[in-house]
């Protein structure tokens, strides 16, 4: 088979622990995917039939469910507000921690008195209307990409729903987390077709399950006393 496969990997906070575990499965990009003033977007790697995009995290899940790509890694988050039907994620691989909560300003005594309407600044528009419609409250979402603690303060939106890691950039923007949508970790995503169609794929499957599983058995034996 002389097609290359392409692999979607995302900008941003994954991408760092991502490096080591596709190393492990024989996916090497050439040293211009390290160079932070090369401005391309595709690559080559050690892998002669591969090649690796470098794009946004919500663009990830999209090439791959619409086989432009066929595999990539991208946080369960991204997986979840998409929910496209041609998207398989089969392994966890048990990076990327962090959580997407609701957040409001510290001092907003009042957020929290059961209205049945409210403002959320988020770029997750589809989970956070799942979240608020349990609960009973038509959630307003303004669309934003960064900046999201910025919107309570001037009074864009009540609420904010955004990842939050430490929690710290809460509290530095006077923000406290009141609950919590999703726990969220890295996964191997892979194009549904590509899977049935082309064997690669499920070769790539069984190399990250078994690199996720090794890993999780090597941590597992460091936490037994000597």
């Amino acid at each position: 088979m002389t097609d290359q496969l392409t692999f979607a990997v995302p900008k941003g906070r994954i991408l760092e622990e991502a490096l080591p575990v596709m190393a492990r499965t024989g996916i090497v990009p050439e040293p211009g995917f390290h160079d932070k003033a090369n401005r391309a977007l595709s690559f080559s790697c050690e892998r002669e039939d591969m090649a690796l995009i470098r794009v946004r995290a919500f663009d990830v899940a999209t090439f791959v469910a619409h086989g432009a790509a066929q595999a990539g890694i991208v946080g369960s988050d991204v997986i979840e507000e998409f929910d496209y039907d041609d998207l398989y994620a089969p392994v966890d691989l048990d990076i990327g921690h962090c959580r997407l909560s609701v957040a409001r300003l510290a001092g907003d005594a009042d957020a929290d008195s059961g209205a049945s309407h409210l403002r959320v600044a988020t770029k997750y528009p589809n989970l956070t209307r799942r979240h608020f419609e349990a609960a009973g409250v038509q959630a307003e979402c303004v669309k934003l990409n960064g900046a999201m603690e910025l919107a309570p303060s001037l009074g864009l939106a009540r609420r904010i729903v955004d990842l939050v890691s430490t929690g710290r950039t809460l509290k530095e923007n006077g923000l406290v987390e009141t609950s919590r949508i999703l726990d969220i970790s890295a996964r191997l995503i892979v194009n549904r077709a590509a899977l049935k169609t082309d064997p690669r794929v499920a070769e790539l499957v069984a190399a990250f399950r078994q690199e996720a599983e090794a890993r999780r058995t090597d941590t597992a034996a460091d936490r037994i006393p000597a």
